[in-house]
């Protein structure tokens, strides 16, 4: 009788303060420590920022990188490209050439006024101190034309530019010849009748020249208005039977 009550003072004292609820969780735990008034903050907030940012603006940020790097954009308000390009056309060009790759014959250029060209241009310019038009003469070409009714020759190769030139225009009204130095390309606008081109600066500094240096791009397409979208033919065939300018000097 003796032992079974001290077995029973033994489980009522080891059982003394003992509660059988489930102990409370961590969040509860959390709840209790943090001052009123104070807010739960799970990190959403700061999430949705960073992804704000990262869905916005690094596209926001690539649109600038290919728009200052790789593409110029540009108004044309004269008529000194006609048929190919009319005035008020916007066109997109590519600043790759001739940063990566090499101008060539037949490539419609963007470049910076040379020598106050754009004085003698009776519709403006492209928004700056731009022109545009068709590059015909690389460094070391002669170009060349014996004026109305003849046909321009490229290192003594006459070449057929009816696929570029405005309907009804001559290649040249009158006789020109010049040599391209280096670092320099010679350009006329497809609409010779009204294009001051390389033929009419033969007095300037360069003799008519455009430095390489200030080609800033080469116009691939045309993007308004809506219903003339599209690219822009670079017409390298024209002149795929002309030799370099080097060859030709020394034959």
């Amino acid at each position: 009788m003796q032992s079974n009550d001290e077995d029973r003072h033994t489980l009522m004292v080891s059982d003394h303060g003992v509660n059988p609820e489930p102990l409370p969780s961590r969040a509860a735990f959390d709840t209790a420590a943090r001052p009123a008034g104070h807010a739960a903050s799970d990190g959403t907030e700061t999430s949705g920022w960073r992804d704000f940012l990262i869905w916005c603006g690094v596209p926001v940020l690539i649109v600038l990188l290919v728009r200052i790097l790789l593409i110029g954009c540009y108004v044309i308000p004269s008529g000194s490209m006609m048929n190919t390009i009319e005035p008020g056309d916007k066109v997109v060009t590519s600043k790759l050439t001739p940063r990566v790759f090499d101008l060539r014959r037949g490539d419609v250029v963007v470049f910076k006024d040379p020598a106050n060209w754009l004085s003698a241009e009776h519709s403006g310019n492209l928004g700056g101190d731009y022109l545009i038009k068709r590059l015909i003469g690389l460094p070391g070409d002669v170009v060349e034309c014996e004026g109305a009714g003849q046909p321009v020759k490229v290192n003594g190769v006459a070449v057929d530019e009816s696929s570029y030139l405005r309907p009804g225009v001559e290649p040249s009204a009158f006789p020109f010849r010049v040599e391209v130095t280096a670092g320099h390309v010679f350009v006329l606008g497809d609409n010779r009748a009204n294009s001051a081109d390389s033929r009419y600066h033969q007095d300037d500094g360069d003799h008519g020249l455009v430095p390489v240096n200030d080609v800033v791009g080469v116009a691939i397409a045309r993007y308004w208005p809506i219903d003339r979208i599209g690219t822009f033919a670079d017409h390298h065939d024209v002149f795929a039977d002309v030799p370099d300018g080097s060859e030709s000097q020394q034959s």
